[in-house]
């Protein structure tokens, strides 16, 4: 495999939580014989232009950013992590951690050669402005920023910025042990952003409304900056993106001419497509047995399968009237049968699954507590489930759940449209109407603003795990996170998330998550099915690639090394 030249490697702390300018060069007119050009499909559509929001942070828009949004570090495949040299001028440092002697104090300092494609140079206001579309509108920031992660930015106090150096200085008493996340691949925008660009567009940065309308441009204008080795010189989102070199790419120069990104929703197209040379490969969110089979059999293909980054579940959109009442919610989820869903749907072609009972960390973990065995969720015991509607006033009126001469329902479960997640909500929709709960079931080709509208009432979708963990709570439950979808609001676990976030170190934390967890189970308000199985394949006439089942990059978090095979 391929060397990184200008990379430091840190191993990861801890244990894995798995297993959220210039005119166009060349002016997208084609390929001209003899380039050297890779397309890689994927497969759904990136709902916005930039990552930051709780509507555009899907795998799909981060992976169509890849190589474009600078980041300061990724994990690898094998679960270590390394700072980017090419980025920063050196591995980023704590100044003080030690809370008796001052308030919890880090920095970062980017590489001198460091510029954005329209040759500004990278400075730390692009990181403090950043930083400032990250956090919560509270913070007082920005007035109409909606961040899907926001636990490290919260934090902060200052931020004093000294050309390429940020200082960031911690709020009196809080503690972030994974301070280094704030702007690498998995942060809310998978790294950082151009502040240049908005007083060149003529918003004040440091106006909570102007910065709003900053952030909006960002997810709306098509990305014509870059801040990597590629640069998008045409696309949309609806069709597809076109990656030239970045001209002004100040690092190991990219070996390809071009890379053009299709969005694929129809992944029965796959393998013909692949077969014929349409493309070259792609890293799906979802498993598809029938695709992988075709594939392994395929010569010219190099297929890899193992458990992912990517944890599937089940939520509910708790402002739905019935929804509220969570014994309602802890029937459905009871009466649903994970392993009914799982064995069904990946057991042929991936028999190693395991249903996954913690949310955050995997058996594996020193950290993993089962949370889910003992609720009864998901077992899929279609008594239990009608004892707690019994209990609550509900009745069966023939085949229908009524509650005071009132039918319950019926739901609308969604879902994206792929052949797993086809199988899998016709299951969920058998189970339920097993206590007499009514489902339509509708699928939707953009998640991100199904999700972001609350365009549903029970719906199955992927979260996205790494080896980081501490922010995850706030961001995927706290009751004012721009990612916490379905609405649900408990103190308890605000306190329990924001203390994991700012818990001294990780052990201290992963208590919190689970304590966090533990409420979460009786709030019946997300059900884990499993970390789904990722397949990746790619053409052998491609070099230097390989999948990355630790960060939603997946296998282009080396875009910059691809390369044709000789």
């Amino acid at each position: 495999m391929h060397e990184r030249r200008k990379t430091l490697a840190l191993a990861a702390a801890g244990a894995s939580a798995m297993m959220v300018l210039t005119a166009c060069s060349g002016g997208g007119s084609g390929p001209a014989e003899g380039d050297r050009e890779i397309t890689w499909v994927i497969n759904s559509l990136p709902a916005a232009w930039a990552s930051i929001s709780g509507a555009g942070g899907s795998v799909y828009t981060v992976q169509m950013l890849s190589g474009v949004v600078p980041h300061t570090g990724v994990f690898q495949p094998d679960g270590s992590y390394e700072y980017d040299l090419d980025i920063l001028a050196e591995e980023p440092m704590v100044i003080n951690d030690d809370l008796d002697e001052g308030p919890f104090q880090y920095s970062f300092t980017l590489a001198e050669d460091a510029v954005w494609s329209d040759g500004t140079p990278m400075t730390g206001e692009d990181l403090r402005v950043t930083a400032m579309m990250y956090a919560s509108p509270d913070e007082g920031y920005c007035t109409t920023c909606d961040s899907r992660g926001t636990t490290n930015a919260d934090m902060i106090d200052t931020m004093e910025v000294d050309g390429k150096t940020i200082t960031i200085t911690l709020e009196e008493g809080l503690s972030d042990p994974e301070w280094m996340s704030l702007f690498d691949s998995t942060s809310a925008g998978g790294g950082f952003y151009p502040s240049h660009l908005a007083e060149e567009n003529g918003w004040d940065v440091d106006d909570p409304d102007q910065l709003g309308e900053f952030f909006t441009w960002l997810h709306e204008a098509r990305t014509e900056w870059s801040g990597g080795p590629w640069m998008i010189v045409e696309g949309d989102l609806e069709n597809q993106v076109v990656k030239e070199p970045n001209p002004e790419w100040w690092g190991d120069p990219v070996q390809l001419d071009r890379i053009i990104m299709p969005f694929n929703t129809d992944e029965g197209t796959f393998v013909n497509a692949f077969n014929n040379g349409e493309f070259d490969g792609a890293n799906p969110a979802q498993f598809s047995t029938d695709v992988v089979t075709q594939l392994e059999g395929a010569p010219n293909a190099t297929v890899t399968i193992g458990e992912g980054n990517i944890w599937e579940h089940i939520d509910f959109n708790t402002e739905n009237e019935w929804l509220q009442d969570v014994e309602l919610r802890r029937a459905i989820f009871t009466a649903i049968d994970r392993d009914d869903i799982a064995s069904r749907t990946y057991g042929e072609a991936y028999p190693e699954y395991e249903l996954k009972n913690n949310h955050m960390f995997g058996s594996d973990s020193e950290y993993y507590v089962d949370h889910i065995t003992p609720s009864g969720q998901g077992s899929g015991d279609t008594d239990a489930a009608l004892e707690i509607l019994e209990e609550a006033g509900y009745e069966l009126d023939g085949d229908t759940l009524m509650l005071d001469g009132e039918q319950v329902g019926p739901f609308r479960l969604r879902t994206t449209d792929t052949v797993i997640r086809n199988n899998s909500v016709q299951l969920i929709q058998a189970h339920l109407a097993e206590i007499g709960v009514e489902t339509t079931i509708e699928m939707t080709d953009n998640l991100g603003e199904m999700l972001g509208g609350q365009d549903y009432d029970i719906v199955e979708f992927g979260w996205s795990g790494f080896p980081y963990f501490t922010s995850n709570p706030e961001q995927f439950w706290h009751s004012e996170s721009g990612s916490n979808f379905g609405g649900l609001s408990n103190e308890e676990i605000d306190e329990l998330a924001e203390a994991t976030g700012s818990a001294p170190n990780r052990d201290e934390a992963a208590e919190y998550a689970n304590q966090a967890m533990e409420i979460l189970v009786e709030e019946a308000y997300v059900l884990p099915l499993l970390a789904d199985p990722q397949y990746f394949f790619v053409n052998d006439r491609v070099t230097n690639i390989e999948d990355n089942l630790n960060t939603s990059l997946r296998a282009t978090y080396n875009i910059g090394e691809w390369a044709l095979a000789e």
